[in-house]
């Protein structure tokens, strides 16, 4: 078994992804261009418009799973 590449944002490391979902302004583009990528028109107006709760639910995504996955 190999060691997993990637996750996290863009493919990044597990500890760079951590690092960039902690800054708040960083957490909210990446956010909003995952969502985008993935055509999640709902998930970026949210994003968006309860930032907070976004930035508190995509950190502990991150931290947990190593990718975003909620309204994403």
């Amino acid at each position: 078994m190999g060691k997993k590449i990637g996750g996290g944002y863009f493919g990044m490391g597990k500890i760079l992804s951590i690092i960039f979902a902690i800054i708040p302004i960083t957490n909210l583009i990446f956010g909003i261009v995952i969502r985008a990528k993935r055509k999640n028109i709902l998930g970026i107006v949210l994003n968006i418009l309860l930032f907070p709760i976004f930035w508190i639910i995509d950190l502990v995504s991150i931290i947990v799973k190593n990718r975003i996955f909620v309204l994403a």
